[in-house]
C-alpha cells in the first residue's frame, strides 16, 4: 500500500469545496467511476450532476473514482495498491454498486486498468456474486452500450434524473436479480438478450425469454427545474476550475444531422429564469465566472435576462460557443465585458451545399455576420470548428473550408485594423464519425487515407494564410472512436488489446472482426444496427427520411412546440 497515493488523495480532498460525501451505515453505497483523470471528470457536469443527485438522498451516498494519472498508475502498479474512492478510501469491492460515468468512447480503453486495479474480472460472466453489480451510465450507455454488453451488468439508457430514484429504491428493497431490474424503466441488463443470426449468418435482430422490454426505450427527466444541473464540488484542479458551470437547457431543435447529442436528449428543455438565477446565486458564492451550459447557448430564450442577472450580480458570463445566426450585440457586449479574449463558432462546413446536406440552418451570410458582430464588439480571438470527411465530401468541399476561412479571416483583419490591435483565428478540424440514432447511422465513415488527403489539402491552404493557425484531431483517434462507436458485442473481448496499445486493425484482425465492414460499409435501410436493442425515441423512419433529405443536400425545419415529426413528443 502507498502512503504517497493516500496522502496524494487527501491533499486533493482538502483543496475542494462543497457538498461532501453521507456517512456510511443504513445507506446503499455507491461508486461513481469516471474512467478518466480527476481533471477530466470534475469539469464533467453529468458526473458531478450525478454524485450530488446520490449524495441528497437518505438511503444512499456515493463516492468517487477516477483513473490514476501516468505517475499514479505507475505507483498503484509498484506498491500493489488497489483503486480506492477519493472520499473515503474504500476500495471498490467495498460498494453495492459500481456505477461508471462515460461520455467518451475512447475513454473505454481505459477501463480495463480500473478493472485491473479494482480485482476485477473484465467479462461480467466471468465474475461471481461476491462482485457488486456494474452499471454503466452516460452518453455512450444509451448511444451504444453493445460494446460493453459484455463487460457491464446494467446499462442507464436515458437520464440519470428520471432512472437512479427507480433503481435505487429497488436495489434498497433488495431486488438485485437482473430480471427484476429489468423491469425498471430505462434499465437494460444485456445478459438477458441474445442477437438473433439470419440462415446467412448476419445479425437479424434481438431476442429476450425473461420478459425483458424489446427494445429498452430511452427515459428522460421531463421538468429540468425539478432537478439542479450545476457545479456543486469546486476545486482548481480541472479544466473549468475558474468557474461554476450550470445547464441551462438540455435537447437541441436544430435537428443538424451529424449530431447525436442533438437527437440523444430530445425533446428540447429549458430551465426557468427564476431557477437558473438561484443556481446561479449559489455558484457566485464560489466562483464569480459563470459558465451557461447547453447545445445551443443562444437558443435559450430568455439568454439576455440570464446574461444581464449575472453581471448585475457581480459575475462575468462564459459561454462555449455561439449560435451565428442568433448572436446578438447584447450578447456580445456581456461575453467583452465578462473578459471573454476568445469565443468558439461552429460553420462545420465550407460550402452552402453541405452545410445544407447536414441541416446546419445557416448561411454565409450569417457567419460573416456573426464575425463582423464579435470583431467590432472587441473580442481578439476567434475558433472555428469544422468537420472533414462528412458524407459525399467531395475535395471542392474541403476547399470551401479554405475559402470561407479566408473571408472570415479579411472580416476579422479589417476589424482589426480599426481597433488597432489584431486578434488571432484558430480553426480546429475534426473528422466526422456518422453516430447511432442520428440520420447518418447508415452512412459509412471516411477511410484514413480520405482524411489524410483533406488534412494535407487544408494544410497546404489554410496553413499558409498569416495570423491562423490549424489543429487537427487525428483521423486514425477519430476511427477508433468510430469503431467504438458503431460496433456490437464483439468488441467486448478486442477493448483490452486496445488499452494496451494495439492498433484496432491488428487488434480485430486477431479477434476475427472485419473492422471495415463496422467503419466503412453503408447500411441499408432494413439492415437491423447492433444500438437497435435500444429505442431512443426518435423513429426509425424520420431518421431515414432525415438522411434521404441529406444526400439531395436538402434542408429540413427545426423542431417547435407541438411538432410530432420525430416521435419522441
Amino acid at each position: 500500500m502507498s502512503r504517497n497515493l493516500y496522502d496524494k488523495a487527501r491533499k486533493r480532498l482538502a483543496a475542494e469545496s462543497g457538498p461532501r460525501a453521507r456517512p456510511w451505515g443504513g445507506r446503499l453505497s455507491v461508486a461513481l467511476v469516471y474512467p478518466n483523470t480527476y481533471r477530466n471528470a470534475m469539469s464533467n457536469l453529468g458526473f458531478q450532476t450525478v454524485c450530488q443527485l446520490l449524495n441528497s438522498r437518505d438511503d444512499a451516498l456515493c463516492e468517487r473514482f477516477f483513473l490514476p494519472d501516468g505517475e499514479g498508475l505507475a505507483e498503484h502498479r509498484r506498491t500493489g495498491t488497489p483503486l480506492f474512492s477519493l472520499d473515503s478510501g474504500k476500495a471498490l469491492g467495498d460498494f453495492d454498486l459500481i456505477a461508471f460515468s462515460i461520455s467518451f468512447e475512447n475513454d473505454y480503453l481505459n477501463l480495463p486498468v480500473i478493472f485491473e486495479l479494482g480485482g476485477m474480472p473484465w467479462l461480467a460472466a466471468e465474475r461471481s456474486d461476491r462482485f457488486p453489480l456494474l452499471l454503466c451510465g452516460g452518453v455512450c450507455a444509451f448511444m451504444n452500450p453493445e460494446p460493453l454488453a459484455r463487460v457491464m451488468d446494467l446499462f442507464a439508457v436515458g437520464e440519470a434524473e428520471a432512472i437512479l430514484p427507480g433503481l435505487i429504491a429497488a436495489l434498497g428493497r433488495g431486488e438485485s436479480s437482473l430480471p427484476e431490474l429489468a423491469q425498471l424503466p430505462g434499465i437494460y441488463a444485456p445478459s438477458l438478450y441474445t442477437e438473433r443470426c439470419a440462415a446467412d449468418g448476419k445479425p437479424a435482430g434481438w431476442e429476450t425469454d425473461v420478459g425483458a422490454p424489446l427494445p429498452v426505450r430511452r427515459v428522460w427527466q421531463e421538468h429540468l427545474d425539478d432537478s439542479a444541473s450545476r457545479t456543486f464540488i469546486f476545486t482548481g484542479d480541472t479544466e473549468f476550475g475558474d468557474m461554476a458551470l450550470t445547464e441551462i437547457s438540455r435537447g437541441c431543435s436544430r435537428g443538424c444531422r451529424f449530431c447525436a447529442a442533438g437527437y440523444l436528449f430530445l425533446p428540447p428543455r429549458e430551465r426557468s429564469l427564476d431557477n437558473l438565477l438561484r443556481q446561479i446565486d449559489a455558484g457566485l458564492c464560489a466562483r464569480s465566472k459563470q459558465g451557461l451550459v447547453s447545445p445551443a447557448v443562444g437558443d435559450y430564450p430568455r439568454l439576455s435576462e440570464l446574461q444581464a442577472g449575472i453581471l448585475e450580480r457581480g459575475g462575468t458570463v462564459s459561454v462555449a460557443s455561439i449560435r451565428m445566426d442568433t448572436i446578438t450585440a447584447a450578447d456580445v457586449e456581456a461575453l467583452h465585458r465578462s473578459g471573454h479574449r476568445t469565443v468558439s463558432l461552429a460553420p462545420e462546413a465550407g460550402s452552402q451545399e453541405q452545410r445544407d446536406a447536414i441541416n446546419k440552418g445557416v448561411s454565409e451570410e450569417q457567419i460573416l455576420n456573426a464575425v463582423r458582430l464579435l470583431a467590432e464588439g472587441g473580442i481578439p480571438n476567434l475558433k472555428l470548428y469544422f468537420l472533414i470527411g462528412l458524407p459525399g465530401e467531395s475535395q471542392e468541399d474541403v476547399r470551401a473550408i479554405a475559402a470561407l476561412t479566408g473571408m472570415i479571416r479579411e472580416v476579422w483583419i479589417a476589424s482589426g485594423r480599426q481597433r488597432g490591435r489584431l486578434g488571432s483565428l484558430h480553426l480546429s478540424v475534426n473528422p466526422f464519425v456518422p453516430k447511432p440514432f442520428t440520420p447518418f447511422q447508415w452512412a459509412p465513415m471516411a477511410t484514413e487515407a480520405q482524411l489524410k488527403r483533406s488534412v494535407r489539402l487544408l494544410r497546404g491552404t489554410v496553413g499558409r494564410m498569416a495570423n491562423v493557425t490549424v489543429s487537427f484531431e487525428s483521423p486514425r483517434a477519430a476511427l477508433l472512436q468510430g469503431l467504438l462507436s458503431r460496433g456490437g458485442r464483439e468488441l467486448g473481448g478486442v477493448i483490452p488489446r486496445l488499452a494496451e496499445g494495439i492498433r484496432y486493425p491488428i487488434a480485430c484482425r486477431e479477434a476475427g472482426i472485419d473492422a471495415d465492414a463496422i467503419l466503412h460499409r453503408a447500411r441499408d435501410r432494413d439492415d437491423p444496427l447492433p444500438w437497435e436493442v435500444v429505442d431512443s425515441g426518435v423513429r426509425r423512419e424520420y431518421l431515414w427520411q432525415e438522411y434521404r433529405l441529406a444526400l439531395a443536400g436538402k434542408t429540413s425545419p427545426r423542431c417547435v412546440a407541438g411538432c410530432v415529426r420525430c416521435g419522441v413528443c
